[in-house]
C-alpha cells in the first residue's frame, strides 16, 4: 500500500513538473542566446558558478510566459492547444496564482546574486505587467522596445549569474548588453512576418501588419548593416567580418525576395531560431547546427573580444 502510495505521489510530482516546464517549451531554445551570451560577456566568468545563468533566465522567462498565456487561453485552445491552459493540465485561476508567486521568487533568487541581478529581475517583473496585464504587445513599436529591454534584463541577469557571487557587469558587459537590446528591438520584426495574417485577422498591430513593404526593406539594410557595425566594434577580424556581414546581407534579403508564409518562417529560423548549439569557452569554439543564426552569432562577438583584447 504504502509502494502504491509513493509511485501516485511520484506520479503527481513528475506531472507538475512536466506541467511547469511546457510553459517554456516553446521557447527554450531562445533561452539558449542569451545564456551563451552570459558566458561570454562576463567580466569574470566562474565555471563553478555557469549553470546559474540558464537557471535565473530560466525562472524568468517561466514568470513571463505563464503571465502571457493567462491572457487569451481561448487563443491558445485555436493554435497551441499543447500549452498547459488548453491542454486542461492547470486551470488559468491555478495559472495566474503561479504567475504572481513567481515575481518574488525570481526577485529572492535575484538578491542573492546581487544589486545588478535584483534591478533586472525588478525591471522584468514591471515590464511583463506592462507587456501582458496592460497589453503592451498591441502595438508594434511598443512591443519591439519592451521585448527588447525585457531581453535585456535576461542578459544582465544571465550574465552577472555566470559570475561569483555578487559580481558586476562591466563596461564591456553594459556596451554588449546595450547593442544587443537595440539590435534586437530594430530587427525583432523578423518574428512576426510568418504570423502577419492572424495578426491582422485579431488585430494585433504589428509592424508587419502596419507598414508591410517597408519593414520587409528594412530588414534587408538593417541587418547587414548591424552585422558590419556589431564586427567594427568588437574588433572582428576582416575574413570573419565579410563572412558575417555576406551573411546578414543574406538573411536580411530572403525577407524582400521571399515573402509566402513557409518562406518567412524560413527566414525566421535563419534569423534567430537555433538548435544544437554549443560553446566552448576556453577554446573559443562555437559549432552551430543546422542554421548559423545571424542573432545567436551576434551575441558571441563580446566573446570574441574578451579573449583577442580584453584585460
Amino acid at each position: 500500500m504504502f509502494s502504491q502510495a509513493l509511485t501516485i505521489r511520484a506520479d503527481s510530482i513528475a506531472r507538475h513538473i512536466e506541467t511547469v516546464f511546457l510553459f517554456t517549451k516553446n521557447d527554450v531554445r531562445t533561452t539558449l542566446i542569451p545564456t551563451i551570451f552570459a558566458l561570454s560577456a562576463a567580466h569574470k566568468y566562474d565555471p563553478i558558478h555557469a549553470w546559474n545563468a540558464p537557471l535565473w533566465i530560466w525562472l524568468h522567462l517561466l514568470q513571463f510566459n505563464i503571465a502571457n498565456q493567462i491572457q487569451d487561453p481561448e487563443e491558445d485552445r485555436k493554435n497551441k492547444p499543447s500549452r498547459p491552459i488548453p491542454a486542461g493540465r492547470i486551470s488559468v485561476d491555478s495559472a495566474a496564482d503561479m504567475r504572481w508567486v513567481m515575481v518574488p521568487v525570481c526577485l529572492m533568487l535575484s538578491l542573492w546574486y546581487g544589486t545588478q541581478a535584483l534591478l533586472a529581475s525588478t525591471v522584468f517583473a514591471v515590464l511583463t505587467i506592462w507587456y501582458n496585464e496592460l497589453h503592451g504587445d498591441k502595438m508594434g513599436l511598443s512591443k519591439n522596445v519592451l521585448t527588447a529591454i525585457l531581453y535585456g534584463c535576461l542578459e544582465v541577469g544571465g550574465t552577472v549569474a555566470a559570475g561569483s557571487r555578487n559580481s558586476c557587469i562591466d563596461k564591456a558587459g553594459a556596451l554588449a548588453v546595450a547593442l544587443s537590446s537595440t539590435a534586437f528591438a530594430t530587427t525583432l520584426h523578423a518574428q512576426d512576418f510568418k504570423d502577419e495574417e492572424g495578426d491582422r485577422l485579431t488585430g494585433r498591430r504589428t509592424l508587419p501588419t502596419i507598414f508591410p513593404k517597408a519593414v520587409r526593406f528594412s530588414m534587408m539594410l538593417g541587418i547587414p548593416l548591424w552585422s558590419f557595425g556589431l564586427s567594427h566594434i568588437w574588433k572582428l577580424d576582416s575574413l570573419s567580418t565579410t563572412a558575417f556581414v555576406a551573411y546578414g546581407a543574406y538573411v536580411g534579403a530572403r525577407f524582400v525576395m521571399y515573402d509566402s508564409v513557409a518562406a518567412d518562417k524560413q527566414s525566421c529560423k535563419f534569423y534567430s531560431v537555433s538548435r544544437n548549439i554549443i560553446w566552448e569557452h576556453t577554446e573559443v569554439k562555437l559549432t552551430v547546427n543546422s542554421y548559423q543564426l545571424w542573432y545567436s552569432l551576434g551575441h558571441l562577438l563580446p566573446g570574441y573580444w574578451r579573449f583577442f583584447y580584453g584585460a
